[in-house]
Formats: C-alpha cells, sequence, structure tokens
C-alpha cells in the first residue's frame, strides 16, 4: 500500500505513521510551575539529538502543563522509564487538573535533583537533569483545522544521575535496566537481555573505498 501524508487516505483504522517510527525511547519528564506546582508526564516524541553538548528534544502536543511550566522556568528533568514501573508511568499520562502532583497520583516516590528544581522519580534507573535551550513551534498542517499544534523542546542535559545498581565494567547496563519503549497504538516493548545484541563498526580500508565487518562480540572500539 501507499498513502499521501497529507490526504491521510491509507484506509486503515488507525493511522500507522507512529507504530512505523518505533520503538521509540520514554521521557518521563518532570517540571514545576512558577508556583512550585510539580508535574509529571510520560512523552514518546523524546529522543536525544547530540552529545556534545548532551542535549535531548521533546514534542510536546497543544500547550500542556510540562510545555507551559519549561516555558516558565528553563528547567526540567528525563527520568527512564522501566517495565517494572510501567503501570506508572501510565498512570501520569492522565490529563489531570494542574494541581494534581502526578507523582502521588501514580504512587512514585520522588527525589531533589542535584542542579534544577524539578525532581526526579527515585526508582528510576537514571535521570538526565536539563535546563531550556529553545522551544521550536512545528508547523501546522494547513489542509486540516483539527491538526494538533505541536512544539519541540530542546533542552542541554546538565546533570545525570545513574543508579550505580545499573553500572556493569564501566558501562551502563540498558537491559538490567529494563527500559521501555514506545511502539505504535497502545503497544510498548521492553529491553531485555535475550533480546539485546552487540555489532563491531565497519572497518575501513587504508585507501577508504572499502569496508569489512568483524563478526562476534564487540571488540570494545567505541566511536
Amino acid at each position: 500500500m501507499f498513502y499521501e501524508t497529507q490526504a491521510n487516505d491509507h484506509g486503515l483504522e488507525h493511522d500507522p505513521f507512529k507504530a512505523l517510527v518505533a520503538p521509540r525511547p520514554i521521557g518521563w519528564v518532570s517540571t514545576m510551575s512558577s508556583k512550585n506546582e510539580v508535574n509529571l508526564a510520560p512523552y514518546s516524541f523524546f529522543n536525544a539529538v547530540s552529545d556534545s553538548p548532551p542535549m535531548v528534544m521533546i514534542s510536546s502536543n497543544q500547550k500542556k502543563d510540562t510545555l507551559l511550566n519549561i516555558e516558565e522556568t528553563k528547567e526540567f528533568v528525563c527520568s527512564l522509564a522501566t517495565y517494572g514501573l510501567r503501570d506508572q508511568m501510565n498512570m501520569s499520562s492522565a490529563t489531570v487538573s494542574k494541581d494534581v502532583n502526578e507523582f502521588d497520583l501514580a504512587n512514585l516516590k520522588s527525589v531533589q535533583s542535584r542542579l534544577v528544581a524539578p525532581l526526579r522519580i527515585a526508582d528510576s534507573p537514571a535521570a538526565l537533569e536539563c535546563k531550556l535551550w529553545k522551544v521550536i513551534p512545528i508547523p501546522k498542517d494547513p489542509e486540516n483545522e483539527s491538526a494538533s499544534c505541536y512544539s519541540m523542546i530542546l533542552g542541554f542535559v546538565v546533570g545525570v544521575f545513574i543508579d550505580d545498581e545499573y553500572l556493569s565494567g564501566g558501562l551502563f547496563d540498558t537491559a538490567k535496566a529494563g527500559l521501555m519503549g514506545r511502539m505504535g497504538y497502545m503497544d510498548y516493548c521492553q529491553v531485555t537481555p535475550e533480546n539485546t545484541f552487540s555489532l563491531n563498526r565497519p572497518k575501513v580500508s587504508d585507501d577508504g573505498r572499502d569496508a569489512s565487518l568483524q563478526p562476534g562480540s564487540w571488540d570494545g572500539e567505541y566511536t
């Protein structure tokens, strides 16, 4: 099949786009308003966009509390969502009143961050403390009056918390942490030791005109 996205004439029960760009990491974003109101919400339009400097991106639909708080205070924290915290993550996505603390709603413990005001999730294996760089409005589809208005939030990661339990051999053990990813529709996936693997980077020939692959486990070279 083929369909033009502007016409959206795929004929399926649900738009397949988000199921095609998957799995997507989940940014479990905590913020505070200028009145110290706490907010926590998961975002699957989330990813790292640079490692030097370390930066992350969140895309927010409409003027949600997360976006409003970040615009006010210029700070946010992205805790990692895990399979063990899947129900709490799901509960924190509820569209409740601004004065409701989603940490309480989802029965989550919070911990004070080091460099920013928003709290991090105590039981998450890692968290990124962030400062806002820029909010970029994403153009709205002129042919679709009911289309949502998205904003891309870009932030510098100024501090990183990692639970030492998930460090092994000088590496963060993603599989042990049991990170979650968002698939399409209401589907999710879990990272486990059984479904992870490593690949060696191609070795380029001296003349730069050919390359070869080394099979087997990771040789330890990281580029």
